[in-house]
């Protein structure tokens, strides 16, 4: 048994008062930008009882369904931002919201921008967290939210034909 400020907790108890803890923490505000270094938007991050809440909204990207992932480490160097690399996988599993032997915890579903190039939408995350451990958003550094050319197919290994990278966030502390 443990105790805190007072408070005697069990384990259980302990373990209630993290994800509590990480739900509540400060959200997160990442701006993200394109091959060019424009401002393409922002994304609010804010860990849940489950995992993460980005609050997404997005200008001048083309029209239509895109994938969006977190991606394995915090640098989003252009033009092609690979230097963020893979998407974020600490249990080594298949891509894909719709694989049998997936996802990866980057996995996200996609989101759509309209004709006007613009976009609002909170996608949540519940394979990542922003509480401390291998599933943590902040793993070895940070870790980067990306945003592809084209939508994701769900289940194509390893990337779900999402295209080229077109935006790029960092998630850091």
């Amino acid at each position: 048994m443990k105790k805190l400020a007072g408070f005697a907790l069990t384990a259980c108890g302990a373990a209630a008062l993290v994800v509590s803890l990480a739900a509540q923490a400060k959200p997160l505000t990442i701006a993200l930008t394109d091959a060019a270094g424009k401002s393409v938007g922002s994304a609010t991050i804010t860990g849940t009882k489950t995992g993460v809440s980005i609050a997404l909204s997005v200008k001048g990207l083309p029209a239509g369904a895109h994938a969006i992932h977190i991606h394995q480490t915090a640098k989003c160097e252009a033009p092609g931002f690979t230097t963020a690399g893979g998407h974020f996988n600490p249990e080594t599993k298949k891509h894909g919201l719709e694989n049998a032997e997936g996802p990866h915890a980057g996995d996200m579903k996609n989101f759509t921008v309209g004709a006007d190039g613009t976009a609002t939408a909170t996608i949540t995350d519940d394979n990542v967290t922003i509480a401390d451990g291998p599933r943590s958003i902040f793993t070895g550094g940070g870790t980067a939210l990306m945003i592809h050319a084209t939508a994701d197919d769900m289940k194509t290994d390893p990337s779900g034909n999402a295209g080229a990278r077109i935006a790029c966030g960092l998630i850091v502390k």
